[in-house]
């Protein structure tokens, strides 16, 4: 290598955002250091769609101020410009079609008013180190009431597929983070015990929102299991034994955890699995409809 090898700039990724936000261009410029990125400002979606004809951004993020209809727009003239193009919609404007569209058009993640920041510079941070993700998440119907999907086997769509499904579920909290926090941890279960990790395969998700309840209901194609025969689960430890499952895992070389359908369980009304393991239905029954059949 030579002396000017060794002093030569490495290359800047471009990132853009759009719209006037002091709160977000903070956050932005914190997680694209300026060693790495190039963080330019685009006032609208007109003046930022100019900006990609003209060169290639590796992330962009929209303004708050448009609606998603509008961000979605955008979202289809890049992707024919620039199909490989992470756009992350945020939005005070949504509609559960506005979302479900987001999909079919692969954005990256999707956000609605109010958002949490913390959450926001987690799903950037998953877009700039993440891996190939155009075939992540397909889906295959939708509608008003609910929507089927296939996802990829691994952590970082995972966490994409959940904020969509939270911005379609437009609960309030707590029964947003209790279905969230169970859906994550029996989604997580079915890509690494079912799909093994592998990205070449896929759970399936089907997720339906009435005025009474949320059903989400989630399929992997691995062998299954019974429930006598998984040790390394809190679920199976014996009642005077509470962390057997702890020495299970350390004894197979598995990674802390194990606490997934535990958790899941007290989190939501109902958990459910098929005969053969590899599939389980979670219900949340929404507290408006408590209240108001009582």
């Amino acid at each position: 290598m030579t002396a000017h090898d060794e002093t030569q700039s490495p290359v800047l990724r471009n990132a853009l955002h759009i719209g006037a936000n002091p709160q977000i261009d903070i956050l932005l410029r914190r997680v694209l250091t300026p060693e790495s990125w190039h963080v330019q400002d685009a006032p609208g979606n007109a003046s930022a769609l100019k900006l990609v004809k003209a060169q290639s951004y590796d992330l962009i993020v929209t303004s708050v101020k448009t609606s998603g209809e509008e961000d979605i727009e955008l979202l289809q003239e890049i992707r024919h410009l620039r199909s490989d193009t992470r756009l992350i919609i945020l939005t005070s404007e949504s509609t559960t079609t506005d979302v479900i569209a987001a999909m079919r058009e692969h954005a990256f993640s999707y956000f609605s008013r109010p958002f949490s920041l913390d959450a926001l510079q987690g799903m950037i941070r998953v877009a700039t180190e993440g891996r190939c993700w155009n075939d992540g998440i397909e889906v295959i119907s939708a509608t008003q009431q609910g929507i089927r999907l296939r996802m990829r086997c691994d952590y970082e769509t995972a966490d994409r597929l959940l904020q969509f499904l939270q911005e379609i579920e437009e609960l309030p909290d707590p029964e947003r983070k209790q279905l969230a926090t169970a859906s994550r941890e029996l989604l997580y279960n079915a890509i690494e015990h079912g799909g093994k990790l592998d990205p070449t395969n896929y759970v399936e998700i089907d997720h339906v929102r009435s005025r009474d309840m949320v059903m989400c209901r989630i399929t992997d194609h691995g062998p299954g299991f019974m429930f006598d025969k998984i040790p390394h689960a809190a679920i199976s430890n014996p009642p005077d034994d509470p962390t057997n499952h702890i020495r299970q895992r350390q004894q197979q070389g598995m990674r802390p955890g194990g606490y997934g359908i535990l958790v899941a369980r007290k989190l939501v009304d109902e958990v459910i699995y098929g005969r053969d393991g590899n599939e389980v239905q979670l219900v949340k029954y929404l507290e408006s409809a408590k209240f108001s059949s009582a």
